[in-house]
């Protein structure tokens, strides 16, 4: 037993000095020299070094990752999250004196699976991240994205780049666009809702209709979806980054966001597909049907792209990661056996999405309205026992909507920020919903437009604002001592309860589960849609998902996820384009319904 301990020791040793390498440096005139050393001392992602030491010379000053000089050490660290050097990707550093100067370009070697991915990818993650999240304002010098103290200095990370408050383009594309929805569908936002809630009961049911699910079916499966890690991790980051102010705003950004849904619901509907009774929709085909022509081609495979690679990250390797996390905190001879339970994961997702959208959508309709009473009732018992702080509570949401103040970024600060968390997690002008809701057993498109603006509703206005009142009221949005994302959110749970941190527990589990098994039929019907829609295709795709979940649940997922974050984003930018197209004809399709329902004919069936 002894020898084995020794051994490992000295592998662990031997690993420790491989993984470290050190070279000294004369600068361009020799002036100066240094020793220059990087290296990784574990597989994890994301947590390399490099360290310079000034051997001769005086007044050197090291540029990026860090600014500082009179010091003669430097840990360089390289990500603006403040974590260190990306196994894999290269880096520059720079050091120079009045009149010397010495770049060193440099790479510290990958050592894991997780590594190699995270280090491949970052480069594509960095370049997507700067068209999606390009700032127009800021580069046209309207205002100054730096944050600043209390004081007005503003605020570094450790790497020495500033810390900004963007307004990103995404963003700013999904507001313009929930904003001109709303307003060409003369505010269907609100006076839909009724006839929503009436298709939902069944008032207009008509079982021969063509289609394969009911309404409250196609419902819960586009909610399994959205009502996920969103709504716990992401109103997290809103609030204690933008201030209890932000949940006003990503209230505001629901309700318009239901246009939005209403918009591309409607449009999957009228350009689906049905082939031997089985239906398939989705931007794909209102793109390159509806739009048409080389322009609605380009944009329905562009498109199908990014959805197939959003259903395999962040629909999928995300969920599964953030699920075995909470499992492994709560259970911590749990800690090391990811590749077990992505395996259990994988096995209970693909007995689901073997039998298609039918069997998801019996799972779903239970599955959600389970997870979502779970939740609410929740932060229902918390909000109760702190009823004492509701006016205090909505005071400082609406102050900090409207504060001048708010996130030293101004009102425009915290008011993306709501949008921007809202935007994430509701997944309104994404198009992915209408995949889901393609598939709903109806002949009036408008109908299932209507259907689907709750969706927002029901995630945003009640869901991520219990989240955002829970932490509101146990103070956890003002001192988030040390906690972030679902963290944050465990500890107010449990900070009125303590065992509130297993209910919440449970609901995690619910939320990436149905989120996982919502984007497996997402991401086949881009991939079908791609590359036909036979059996074998499908069944490689399910299987490719399947092994991803493993993937997700047993690695750093790092760049992969963020990667496949942006791509769900990326989905707005040709799908809001297809649905300016096609505004007109929703406008017709909402005509002709409310025009039959005005009829006054109860036997007068929509579908």
């Amino acid at each position: 037993m002894k020898n084995k301990i020794g051994v490992t020791f000295l592998i662990v040793i031997i690993f420790f000095f491989q993984s470290i390498q050190a070279k000294e440096y004369l600068s361009e005139n020799n002036t100066f020299k240094i020793d220059f050393t990087v290296g990784d001392t574990t597989d994890r992602i994301n947590d390399a070094f490099a360290e310079v030491k000034i051997l001769v010379g005086n007044d050197v000053n090291v540029q990026w990752p860090i600014k500082s000089a009179g010091i003669k050490q430097y840990k360089l660290k390289q990500n603006s999250d403040d974590s260190g050097l990306t196994e894999g990707a290269p880096f520059e550093v720079i050091l120079y004196t009045q009149d010397d100067t010495l770049r060193i370009t440099s790479k510290v070697e990958t050592s894991s699976m997780s590594e190699l991915f995270n280090g491949f990818l970052t480069p594509a993650v960095n370049k997507l991240y700067t068209v999606l999240f390009w700032d127009p304002f800021a580069a046209l010098n309207f205002y100054d994205p730096k944050i600043t103290d209390d004081n007005g200095n503003v605020v570094y990370h450790a790497n020495g780049t500033p810390k900004i408050q963007q307004i990103p383009f995404i963003v700013v594309w999904l507001i313009i666009g929930a904003l001109v929805f709303t307003f060409y569908t003369r505010l269907i936002n609100f006076r839909g809702v009724k006839y929503a809630v009436k298709l939902l009961k069944g008032d207009y049911d008509d079982h021969s209709s063509s289609g394969e699910v009911s309404h409250f079916q196609a419902l819960t499966t586009a909610l399994s979806a959205t009502v996920g890690l969103g709504n716990i991790a992401g109103v997290a980051v809103a609030v204690s980054v933008g201030g209890a102010g932000a949940t006003f705003w990503m209230i505001v950004a629901g309700i318009l966001g239901m246009a939005s849904k209403f918009v591309e619901c409607t449009l999957g509907v009228k350009y689906r597909v049905i082939k031997n009774g089985e239906v398939s929709g989705g931007p794909m085909y209102y793109l390159s049907k509806g739009v048409g022509g080389p322009l609605g081609k380009v944009l329905a495979i562009l498109f199908a792209v990014l959805c197939v690679g959003g259903s395999f990250g962040g629909g999928n390797m995300f969920q599964a990661n953030q699920a075995f996390l909470q499992l492994s905190s709560a259970f911590p001879s749990l800690e090391g056996n990811g590749f077990l339970v992505g395996i259990i994961l994988s096995i209970f997702v693909g007995i689901v999405i073997i039998g298609g959208i039918k069997s998801i959508a019996r799972v779903t309709d239970k599955v959600v309205p389970l997870m979502c009473g779970i939740y609410v009732l929740a932060a229902l018992i918390i909000i109760i026992v702190n009823i004492n702080n509701t006016g205090e509570a909505i005071s400082s949401i609406f102050y900090g909507a409207f504060s001048p103040d708010a996130l030293k970024g101004g009102v425009i600060g915290v008011l993306i920020t709501g949008f921007r968390r809202a935007a994430f997690s509701n997944e309104a002008g994404v198009g992915s919903a209408s995949i889901a809701h393609s598939a709903v057993k109806t002949d009036a498109p408008a109908s299932e437009g209507l259907v689907a603006l709750l969706e927002p509703f029901i995630d945003t206005v009640v869901v991520c604002t219990m989240t955002a009142l829970v932490l509101i009221f146990t103070g956890y949005a003002d001192n988030a001592q040390g906690f972030s994302g679902a963290a944050l959110t465990t500890a107010a749970f449990a900070s009125e309860f303590s065992w509130f941190s297993w209910v919440l527990l449970v609901a995690i589990i619910l939320f990436a589960f149905s989120t996982m098994i919502s984007w497996s039929y997402y991401g086949l019907k881009a991939w079908e849609y791609l590359f036909g829609d036979n059996k074998r295709v499908g069944y490689l795709y399910k299987i490719i998902f399947l092994l991803f979940i493993v993937i997700g649940a047993s690695s750093g997922s790092g760049a992969v996820i963020d990667f496949s974050d942006l791509m769900i984003l990326g989905m707005a930018l040709p799908n809001i384009l297809g649905l300016y197209i096609l505004l007109p004809e929703v406008k017709i399709e909402l005509r002709t319904f409310i025009k039959k329902v005005k009829g006054g004919n109860p036997e007068n069936k929509l579908g």
